[in-house]
């Protein structure tokens, strides 16, 4: 059972003594829950073998940093994976180099474990849930089913940060507006990796067309200056104050990433292969090209303005769950590369899919719900690798139809997911946002 199922009412004459404890202890049964499902979660990607490889190239760039050798010549592992970073980065990575690989390792898994934890918190306020649950309660028992979720499992698999990207960007999007310092996490967030810029583009969007209205209303440029705007602006300089320190302690790889590495999109790895869940990947196996070209230009240009829209459209209208989740997957579809582990904003997806299914009743909850469990199969069902795939191979070029379908389950949730929050804004017919941005 979980959190979000204990919200829904029960009927006491059907009580059992499970239901009776969940009710009158569910955080201390929750928290059971979540250190099983964590110990199981842990054992297996141990029985599994996992190599950590991103891990360990992200303690090569704090070796490399710290020795003042060239970030963007580095190669690690023998897999001889590059460094595609900003240098800010390789500067907060150099804590790793400070003690052993099994150690780093180990606290590694355990902080992921910790922030897909803080993931489901902040997720969990964004959508206003729960409401009748303790919180803590509901947060560790939704970690414990949707820890399970493949882009998870691949994030702790290869020791990415993909998760505490999430929490930077939650951590601001869940502030209140009148917190004139939110923005930091989004402009941080974007220091380490360039993609969750495209939240800072959202909310400059947002705080535009807010700022418009005002204007043609005949409120003064004071009045017309908004939450979404400041906290853009706080997000841009944050990160140029990421740019700026890193230019200072590493000049030279400052430079030529800006000017090089930037660019060089394919220096990431093979666009075709199926661990590319962007609409290039997607474009790549469709066309059976190394490089889908104007192509993916065309169709990337479009679904950001789409997203874009439907995200700034969302927020404006106060439903700023849809309006993040819109924003993330937006980005996720227009990068040149998306790995699968990138993915974690399925873990706020699917929670606002079941937030929604919880807030209606008879067949509109039963599809919402229906809806919800799809998306979570898909997101469950590593059915990316069911596909034949071999790094270097390009079997991915030589796919036939269901193959593509298999190869392309989160490319397909995503644009699933705006096509949702199109037919939700098409349906909202309340008043939109107060005037003064609150309903952030």
């Amino acid at each position: 059972m979980t959190a979000l199922e204990l919200e829904q009412p029960t009927d006491p004459r059907g009580s059992t003594p499970l239901r009776v404890l969940l009710r009158r202890h569910p955080t201390l049964m929750a928290a059971l829950a979540c250190a099983v499902s964590f110990t199981a979660f842990w054992i297996a990607q141990r029985l599994a073998h996992v190599t950590m490889i991103d891990l360990m190239v992200y303690r090569a760039e704090g070796w490399t940093a710290r020795n003042g050798e060239d970030l963007y010549d580095m190669v690690a592992t023998s897999a001889h994976l590059p460094n595609t970073y900003p240098p800010f980065a390789a500067l907060l990575f150099t804590p790793l180099t400070l003690v052993g690989v099994p150690a780093m390792r180990t606290l590694a898994t355990a902080g992921n474990l910790a922030l897909f934890v803080c993931v489901v918190h902040l997720s969990l306020r964004l959508v206003g849930r729960p409401r009748r649950l303790p919180r803590p309660a509901a947060t560790l028992a939704v970690s414990a089913l949707l820890v399970w979720v493949e882009p998870v499992w691949t994030t702790l698999r290869y020791g990415q940060i993909n998760l505490l990207l999430a929490v930077l960007v939650l951590w601001d999007l869940t502030r209140k507006d009148t917190n004139r310092w939110a923005g930091i996490g989004i402009g941080l967030a974007a220091g380490i990796k360039l993609t969750p810029a495209l939240f800072a583009v959202f909310l400059a969007l947002t705080g535009a067309v807010h700022a418009g209205r005002r204007l043609r209303a005949g409120a003064g440029a004071r009045a017309a200056w908004n939450p979404w705007l400041r906290q853009a602006a706080v997000a841009t300089l944050t990160f140029l104050v990421t740019a700026l320190l890193a230019a200072l302690v590493l000049p030279r790889d400052t430079h030529r990433f800006w000017t090089e590495i930037v660019f060089a999109a394919d220096r990431v790895g093979e666009v075709e292969i199926t661990a590319n869940q962007s609409l290039r990947g997607a474009l790549a196996r469709l066309l059976h090209t190394h490089d889908p070209g104007v192509a993916w230009l065309v169709v990337a240009g479009l679904a950001a303005a789409l997203g874009l829209a439907l995200a700034a459209g969302s927020l404006l209208r106060g439903r700023r769950a849809w309006a993040a989740v819109a924003c993330a997957v937006t980005a996720l579809l227009v990068s040149p590369i998306s790995w699968s582990h990138h993915w974690v904003w399925a873990v706020p997806m699917l929670i606002l899919l079941g937030s929604e299914a919880l807030g209606h009743s008879g067949r509109t909850a039963r599809r919402r719900w229906a809806t919800t469990w799809v998306m979570g199969l898909l997101f469950c069902s590593f059915a990316l690798w069911w596909v034949p795939h071999r790094w270097n191979h390009h079997q991915e070029l030589h796919q036939n139809g269901i193959q593509m379908l298999l190869s392309d389950v989160y490319p397909i949730a995503g644009l699933v997911l705006l096509a949702l929050t199109a037919a939700r804004l098409r349906r909202l017919d309340g008043p939109r946002a107060p005037a003064d941005g609150s309903a952030m």
